[in-house]
């Protein structure tokens, strides 16, 4: 009874805006549309110097020109992963109906989430001292800290609240948008900029993942039989919060409403998952939304298409869920597995998938696996009553961040 009063006491906070810079290029609809009508954006990895690893493909951003939407005097601080924040931003806080300086000052936070932060910045400036000997950038440490992004866009918005990067590996951006989430509601911001970015396909990281032997050279196949691994990607999704109350004064119509978040640590294993930390985190999540397993009605899954975190997500699904397990679909075959970003493309599908009522599908699949007894959507999208979906987002370390949408 306390904890249901205390859920309704509370600040309601709501999705005013979202944007994207990902695969299938800027914007929410192209990422949207790939992903419901299950078109692929893995394609031939392009690098700027050679390559010799076996994995060719990747899920990279076409064809960005960032001098095309960030001034002169932002761009030589920005690391592609800022550049792709900054863009992203530009249209969370459009869509949100915000000018660039209405959500200045103190009231606004801002909580960015990355992997690895500017990595390509460290990369070229490593092959330039050791490899051709040249000039280095004296802008490498502003451009290649994590904290970069976030400042970076509270520059150019003014937020002057609390601000800060949040890195956890593949649950960054998700615990950047549930932490966001809390700040709001204790109070400390009436407003947040949150999500996550990340710009890893370079020859460094691609090298680096190769070694862990957790990617696939052709299809990512999440839950299906004949798995054999995931396929890197980069972008970033971007994320306006407010209150409910805010909005509504303003005469601004929010996406949807944010009601649960839970995080969670395995404290298990550098690399590989156990169960108790994504249940945990799943459960965590229905209590602070104040909803039982059967509300949830699409679940958009971390789905790495590694073999054993399908399974162990699937297991975790099943001891939430039970005989109420909802619909579930993996999109890390559509934008890639975004490291730091994914948790946030994949919020922006889910939360597509609410308003349009159609779940996605989990593309290349080939038939069950009976170590992984979850319904994947698989192939085709499919027509749902969505009311309240579920996003997962499990990271190296045993990171678990999970985030509840609804309808408004």
């Amino acid at each position: 009874m306390a904890r249901s009063i205390a859920v309704a006491r509370r600040r309601r906070v709501v999705i005013s805006g979202m944007g994207v810079v990902s695969a299938a290029g800027l914007g929410v609809t192209k990422l949207w549309n790939a992903a419901r009508d299950g078109v692929s954006q893995i394609r031939p990895l392009k690098l700027e110097r050679p390559y010799g690893g076996r994995v060719k493909i990747a899920a990279q951003v076409p064809e960005f020109d960032p001098a095309a939407h960030i001034e002169s005097e932002f761009l030589p601080f920005c690391d592609p992963f800022t550049q792709y924040a900054m863009v992203a931003a530009d249209e969370a806080m459009a869509t949100a109906g915000f000018a660039r300086k209405d959500i200045a000052g103190s009231r606004t936070a801002v909580v960015i989430g990355t992997g690895i932060g500017g990595f390509t910045t460290i990369d070229n400036e490593a092959y330039n001292e050791y490899v051709v000997r040249a000039r280095g950038n004296p802008l490498t440490v502003p451009r290649s800290i994590p904290s970069a992004a976030p400042t970076m866009l509270a520059m150019r918005y003014s937020a002057k609240g609390p601000t800060f990067a949040l890195a956890s590996a593949c649950s960054s951006s998700s615990q950047a948008i549930g932490e966001g989430l809390e700040i709001i509601r204790s109070g400390r911001a009436d407003r947040a900029i949150v999500g996550g970015a990340e710009a890893c396909i370079i020859n460094g990281s691609m090298r680096a993942w190769e070694l862990l032997r957790v990617l696939t050279p052709d299809l990512c196949r999440p839950f299906s039989k004949g798995r054999n691994g995931m396929t890197l990607g980069e972008g970033a999704a971007i994320f306006i919060l407010e209150t409910l109350e805010a909005a509504l004064e303003r005469g601004h119509e929010p996406i949807c409403e944010l009601i649960g978040y839970g995080t969670t640590n395995d404290a298990f294993d550098p690399l590989r998952a156990d169960v108790e930390g994504p249940t945990g985190a799943m459960l965590q999540a229905l209590d602070d939304a104040a909803l039982a397993p059967r509300d949830i009605d699409y679940l958009n899954a971390h789905g790495t298409a590694t073999y054993t975190n399908d399974m162990i997500e699937s297991e975790a699904i099943g001891r939430v869920f039970g005989d109420h397990a909802p619909p579930i679909s993996s999109t890390k075959p559509i934008h890639g597995h975004a490291l730091g970003a994914s948790g946030g493309l994949e919020l922006v599908v889910t939360i597509s998938a609410l308003r349009e009522q159609i779940a996605p599908p989990t593309i290349n699949f080939l038939e069950p696996d009976t170590k992984c007894q979850v319904d994947p959507i698989p192939t085709v999208a499919r027509v749902l009553r969505i009311r309240s979906a579920m996003s997962n987002s499990f990271a190296f370390g045993g990171v678990n961040a999970v985030l509840i949408v609804r309808s408004l």
